[in-house]
């Protein structure tokens, strides 16, 4: 059948007997399940599929709107600090709106914040046919566009200028970004009274002191805001533990950190040495093989990433007991993950929006598997 023009959509929703049926998950669980969204439909969505609050929001991918770009990229092409602040200055009244509207979706829900992760070279033209456009509208010379281009290029970026390095090679960056959190975070509680306490989080940390710099900074905009506010929501800096040196040196980082998210899509890449862009030509061959048991960025590997993810969790909470972990890569909405996740006693696991369900399923499974396993009688 062939049907002329658009057809009315409906959006999926929970109800009927499977809105019973997350009920009793629900009520059978004990981690929370939070979503990845940075757009106000992804945070929507996730409501409505019933997270509880959101466990990772990408703020670079808030960058690449048409009417942002620009002056991403004058800020990437500015000579020197000056230049970077002034072009910082007309992020931020766009980047506060950005959390404005995501505190008002979520209404008090926990939402984790990430500092600006990619490298810088990706808000740049790719092709050098669009370098010229690129020049003129933001009034620059191609030829300076270019060089700019040159001197940012990486050979291997997973591992190159990103994360907390960004924030350590240009503070004001991760300024802005804090200042805009708080910001919105006033905005929201004084206008609809719930409570905002983001949480910020610092992006491939390896070690304690990249943390207590990029700590630093935030308090230091925290500081101003509230002087010039008067008021300042609670707020608590955790990071991503997507390296292995971060797990292994977890006890030393939750010295500072008050939070640790595991980011098990680059965890898993940086433990295995494989890109996970890449290694699709050839791992159906090692699954196939038995070389390994199953895709591990589809499900998390409990020998070698699961480890990490062990000893980083009972090195966290021996520095610092109240800790809060959780899962912010896709394994979040994989039910084997989500049952590791349970295993090791993570407080809540995050994933896409319409992996919601799944993972609230998967995590009272996982919950009643344990406490029959634990002795009791596996039910609610």
């Amino acid at each position: 059948q062939v049907l002329a023009g658009s057809v009315a959509m409906q959006q999926p929703e929970l109800s009927g007997d499977f809105a019973r049926l997350m009920e009793w998950a629900d009520a059978a669980r004990r981690m929370k399940v939070r979503a990845n969204a940075e757009t106000p439909a992804d945070a929507r969505a996730a409501r409505s599929f019933g997270a509880e609050g959101i466990g990772l929001c990408r703020t670079e991918h808030m960058f690449f709107d048409e009417d942002r770009i620009i002056a991403m990229r004058e800020m990437i092409l500015a000579g020197d600090e000056t230049g970077r602040r002034a072009a910082l200055a007309k992020l931020l009244p766009m980047q506060r709106a950005d959390f404005v509207e995501l505190f008002e979706i979520m209404a008090g829900l926990p939402v984790t914040i990430r500092l600006l992760d990619p490298p810088l070279h990706e808000f740049l033209p790719k092709k050098d046919s669009e370098v010229a456009d690129v020049a003129k509208a933001i009034g620059v010379e191609p030829e300076r566009l270019r060089e700019r281009m040159l001197a940012l290029h990486e050979f291997n970026p997973m591992l190159g200028h990103r994360g907390c390095r960004l924030a350590i090679s240009y503070p004001e960056i991760a300024e802005m970004q804090a200042r805009a959190i708080f910001e919105a975070a006033i905005d929201v509680a004084a206008r609809t009274g719930a409570e905002i306490a983001p949480e910020i989080m610092v992006p491939l940390v390896m070690n304690k002191a990249e943390l207590d710099r990029v700590r630093d900074l935030i308090v230091k905009a925290a500081r101003e805001v509230e002087k010039e506010a008067g008021t300042l929501p609670d707020y608590s800096v955790g990071t991503m533990i997507e390296l292995p040196r971060a797990a292994l040196e977890a006890g030393r980082i939750a010295e500072t950190a008050e939070f640790f998210s595991f980011g098990t899509n680059d965890l898993t890449q940086t433990t295995f040495g494989l890109s996970r862009d890449d290694a699709a030509s050839f791992l159906a061959t090692y699954t196939a093989t038995g070389i390994l048991a199953q895709d591990p960025f589809v499900t998390i590997d409990q020998e070698g990433v699961g480890e990490l993810v062990r000893i980083a969790a009972e090195r966290g909470r021996k520095a610092r007991p109240d800790i809060k972990l959780g899962i912010c890569g896709e394994h979040g909405g994989d039910p084997a993950s989500v049952a590791f996740c349970e295993e090791v006693g993570l407080d809540y696991v995050s994933c896409s929006p319409f992996r919601v369900p799944i993972a609230r399923l998967a995590a009272a499974q996982a919950s009643l598997r344990r406490g029959a396993e634990d002795g009791g009688d596996g039910t609610a």
